[in-house]
């Protein structure tokens, strides 16, 4: 009976589709809302770096999910999507880092979980069950 629940492929498709369709849900939302990119370019301009650098936020929260969703470079998407959420950590959450939530949980598990599901990513590869299995 054991046997049946250890299915590494089946194991890495649900990271995929879990944590690439999460975030392909924010970037879907900067699609539909471009004052948002707007947003990120300001903030990006009081840090001094170039406003263009907000696009990148499309790679990082539409392209690579949707990779990772195909499996196909799904290491490298995991690596895309962990550097997005580690910028967007770094220029938006850094105050919060060690801070608790209202309920208690960490006041960036939102974030945290991307970030460390998408570093999951990097090293566990697409499985089997993909466009592309690495």
């Amino acid at each position: 009976m054991l046997d049946v629940l250890r299915n590494d492929a089946l194991g890495k498709l649900i990271l995929r589709l879990a944590v690439g369709g999460l975030i392909l849900l924010h970037g879907i939302a900067k699609l539909l809302d471009p004052s948002t990119l707007g947003w990120i370019e300001n903030l990006l301009a009081n840090y001094g770096l170039p406003s263009w650098l907000a696009y990148g936020v499309l790679i990082g929260e539409v392209l690579a999910p949707v990779m990772a969703i195909l499996g196909w470079r799904t290491r490298l998407a995991g690596l895309l999507m962990a550097g997005n959420m580690l910028v967007a950590v770094i220029l938006v959450h850094t105050g919060e880092l060690f801070r608790l939530g209202d309920s208690g949980g960490w006041a960036l598990e939102l974030q945290g979980m991307f970030l460390f599901s998408a570093l999951a990513l990097v090293f566990l590869g697409s499985g089997r069950m993909a466009m592309r299995p690495d």
